[in-house]
């Protein structure tokens, strides 16, 4: 039997542990698996924890572009990940969606895997938008604002800006666009 571990702590739990808890309830243990598989379904969690999920914040996109704009000219810095001291790229999204509560990804790699991908013609602001740059693994996030544009903190020297994805530079080095369940429309 496969074990399960609580989505908190880690700790493991086996499935067949709820079986001798349920079996003096139903003689012949008939229901017990019935009754394991719906605590399953109630979700993952050991005697500790809740069975429900953690609270998680959510934003419209609008407010996460108002946030965002707050950065406008905060000097790029590798690593960076607080406007005192400046931003990259992932840091700067992270950030953005921090503020309001929601649970980004650090790096630029696993933003690129966060939420669900969008269609390039779908975008709407608060989608994280994702770049290949030169390089194998070089990736590059910002949030896309309306109207084909997108903040971003670009690279070394430079300061977080707003840029159009239709430029000669961006254009073809769009590679997704992420839009994550906790972005409300309105």
């Amino acid at each position: 039997m496969r074990a399960v571990y609580c989505s908190l702590c880690k700790a493991k739990e086996l499935p067949g542990a709820f079986a001798p808890l349920a079996a003096p309830l139903f003689p012949g243990r008939g229901l017990a698996p019935l009754l394991l598989i719906l605590l399953l379904l109630l979700g993952e969690g050991c005697a500790k924890h809740s069975l429900s999920p953690p609270p998680s914040g959510s934003a419209t996109g609008q407010e996460i572009c108002a946030t965002a704009r707050t950065a406008l000219g905060v000097r790029y810095k590798t690593g960076g990940s607080q406007p005192a001291t400046g931003f990259d790229c992932s840091g700067l999204v992270h950030w953005i969606f921090a503020q309001h509560g929601i649970d980004l990804p650090r790096t630029a790699k696993e933003q690129t895997f966060a939420g669900i991908g969008v269609a390039r013609k779908k975008l709407r602001p608060g989608d994280v938008v994702v770049f290949k740059i030169s390089g194998r693994n070089n990736l590059h996030t910002g949030v896309y604002t309306g109207n084909g544009k997108f903040i971003h903190s670009p690279s070394s020297g430079k300061k977080v800006r707003e840029d159009t994805l239709e430029s000669k530079y961006w254009k073809p080095r769009f590679l997704a666009a992420r839009r994550l369940p906790q972005i409300r429309e309105r």
